[in-house]
């Protein structure tokens, strides 16, 4: 994968994920309840993993795949609970 992340950060409304190659995405909260109900001192305790291929949120236990983000693919933990 050529894009990997390289921060975060978030408005009301929108994550937004800076990429080395200069490219910035905005990503709906709602497509990551756990964010989306977070204090916004939370989301700001994130880590970079994989070299930039994932984004961590100990306290919250969020991991996003950037990979994913970029498929626009959000929050899959509860979509067998969809499927019923």
């Amino acid at each position: 994968m050529s894009s990997l992340a390289k921060a975060v950060n978030f408005d009301t409304n929108t994550m937004w994920v800076d990429f080395t190659d200069g490219r910035k995405l905005g990503v709906p909260l709602a497509y990551f309840p756990r964010l989306l109900k977070a204090q916004p001192e939370q989301r700001l305790r994130y880590e970079i993993s994989g070299g930039g291929s994932g984004l961590h949120w100990d306290e919250l236990d969020e991991d996003i795949s950037v990979e994913n983000l970029l498929l626009g693919i959000g929050d899959r933990t509860r979509s067998h609970l969809l499927a019923a």
